[in-house]
């Protein structure tokens, strides 16, 4: 999952201009953090960004930043009716935020993550192993179930750097499905822009945490680190990289690979889905099925 305020309809902050971040002559920001080899350099890109580059960079964070990002219950709700308490599998399950109360409520969830710290995290919260964890890639990795349900939650399809692996996503969803089962997509509506903002997501005392983006409309791409500084000295960088999709190509993406739109919403309360919302829930089946 990947949070991304500046591509949707943006709130008020306060932006300076990229550029401000790097000393003349620098070209670069590194990070004195765990992932030394992710930088991001004067021409507007996270290099050395990986799989696994957002979640080891995130996992420590992850359930403080994170926790209330969605609504867990109507989550876990919704899924739990589409799979009918079946079994689920949850692409970037992270560290189990939706995993574990899903599994609490009786479905038989398997977890798939390329992070190792994330699947880390997640098993220090599950003591009792309740969720089948899967340390791979969501195109590459899928196990062959099947499920009821298989979804990606709160933009972690976007992680997928490409429409090509978007659509293999997809087409590997699709494979490991159950008779009569879905998959489930949630993200952002796209509203980008071309360019590049730095603004403070956090601020306290003895931490600052800035939220640096470079946006490219034309490839629907957007890539930015969030850098925290505190007083006991030193910089960490968390880096992430989306590749975005509009809902309408969403829906051209799975139809190439024999998935057919059949509701989308606002969000997992159900609320109707129109021109002004800013997230969808898309919830595709089988082609041919009834």
């Amino acid at each position: 999952m990947v949070e991304i305020h500046e591509i949707g309809r943006r709130s008020a902050c306060h932006v300076i201009t990229l550029s401000a971040l790097f000393a003349p002559g620098s070209g670069a920001i590194h990070s004195s953090g765990t992932t030394p080899s992710v930088a991001m350099v004067d021409d507007g890109a996270v290099h050395g960004y990986g799989p696994s580059s957002y979640g080891d960079a995130f996992a420590d964070v992850y359930d403080d930043w994170y926790r209330d990002v969605s609504d867990i219950e109507a989550t876990v709700a919704a899924l739990h009716a589409l799979s009918q308490g079946g079994r689920v599998l949850e692409l970037g399950v992270g560290t189990g935020r939706l995993a574990l109360p899903l599994a609490a409520r009786g479905c038989q969830v398997t977890g798939i993550d390329s992070s190792e710290r994330m699947l880390e995290r997640l098993a220090s919260h599950d003591p009792h192993r309740t969720i089948q964890v899967v340390h791979g890639d969501m195109v590459d990795d899928l196990p062959t179930g099947p499920y009821d349900v298989v979804f990606s939650a709160y933009n972690t399809l976007f992680n997928l750097l490409s429409a090509e692996r978007q659509q293999q996503c997809l087409a590997r969803s699709r494979a490991v499905l159950a008779p009569g089962g879905r998959v489930v997509v949630e993200a952002f509506v796209p509203h980008p822009h071309t360019g590049s903002q730095v603004s403070v997501r956090s601020m306290s005392a003895d931490r600052v945490v800035l939220s640096a983006s470079v946006h490219h409309a034309a490839d629907q791409r957007a890539e930015g680190q969030f850098i925290e500084f505190t007083e006991g000295g030193g910089v960490r960088l968390r880096p992430w990289a989306v590749r975005y999709t509009h809902p309408h190509e969403l829906d051209a993406l799975a139809a190439e690979v024999g998935l057919q739109l059949q509701h989308r919403w606002a969000d997992f309360t159900g609320t109707a889905f129109d021109d002004s919302s800013e997230q969808h829930v898309s919830i595709y089946r089988v082609a041919d099925a009834a």
